[in-house]
């Protein structure tokens, strides 16, 4: 399995806008069903987004977030609008081999994580 590197996580303020990227020196990486998911302080980690040929949304994250992936460059992107403080976390990218995976146990292999704060 290759190396998963997230970056573009930062401070910003309530109502701005992030876009995190997610480098996998993988060069298989277009076979992978490839999520998000991010975990806010003494709270479990959670399922955000996910995109295999269809994309998929946690409910807190519809309509504000939005997944892409370009494979010709092994990168996975999380574009996030209108944040709330209630994103604060740190924020993990993830590939599975199952199709509309959203669970943790299903996927096989993880970044290290991006902090993403939102102030009030």
């Amino acid at each position: 399995q290759g190396q998963l590197v997230e970056s573009g996580g930062g401070l910003v303020q309530a109502g701005d806008s992030l876009r995190l990227s997610c480098a996998a020196s993988e060069r298989t990486f277009s076979r992978y069903v490839m999520a998000w998911f991010r975990q806010a302080p003494g709270k479990e980690r959670e399922f955000v987004a996910g995109i295999s040929g269809d994309t998929y949304y946690a409910d807190s994250v519809k309509g504000r977030f939005t997944i892409s992936r370009d494979n010709s460059k092994n990168t996975l992107y999380l574009q996030m609008n209108s944040l709330k403080p209630e994103d604060t976390a740190v924020y993990y990218c993830a590939a599975s081999v199952r199709f509309g995976a959203t669970v943790t146990g299903d996927f096989i292999n993880w970044g290290q994580g991006t902090q993403v704060t939102v102030s009030s």
